[in-house]
């Protein structure tokens, strides 16, 4: 079981090549090339709504993404370090209120693009998991 890690700092341009490895892995892993574009852009989605979660709480811990070759299923998994309990107790202001929109729109996008889909907390904040299929290679004999 192969994994890649990465780690990088909250800003919107790092999630481009967030996509980019995620894309080269899984493709690496047997992910079909059909299913690539589908990927990559779950991907930035996941990477784009952490970066945005870690702006708005003032977060300064990096955004994760680790990437797993299973056997039969690519997974990928992309943590903030703000998580559900990180959520303002406060009535929202104006402006909080077009962030959980912007937030709830990034969430459909991703569950239309995956199948396999989780979102919830570990010990450091939220985390989004995603997996697809891979393609099983049988060896002739």
């Amino acid at each position: 079981m192969a994994t890649v890690e990465l780690r990088f700092s909250a800003l919107p341009e790092h999630v481009r090549t967030a996509r980019l490895v995620a894309a080269a892995v899984a493709r690496r892993a047997g992910v079909d090339e059909s299913v690539l574009d589908e990927v990559r852009l779950a991907v930035g989605e996941a990477c784009s709504r952490a970066v945005g979660l870690h702006r708005r709480s003032g977060v300064e811990d990096p955004v994760r993404v680790t990437l797993v070759e299973q056997e039969k299923r690519f997974l990928i998994e992309v943590g903030d370090g703000v998580g559900h309990e990180s959520e303002p107790a406060t009535p929202a202001a104006a402006g909080d209120t077009d962030d959980s929109a912007e937030d709830a729109m990034g969430l459909a996008v991703i569950s239309g693009l995956v199948d396999d889909l989780d979102v919830g907390s570990d010990d450091i904040g939220g985390v989004i998991r995603m997996s697809w299929p891979v393609a099983v290679h049988e060896v002739s004999v």
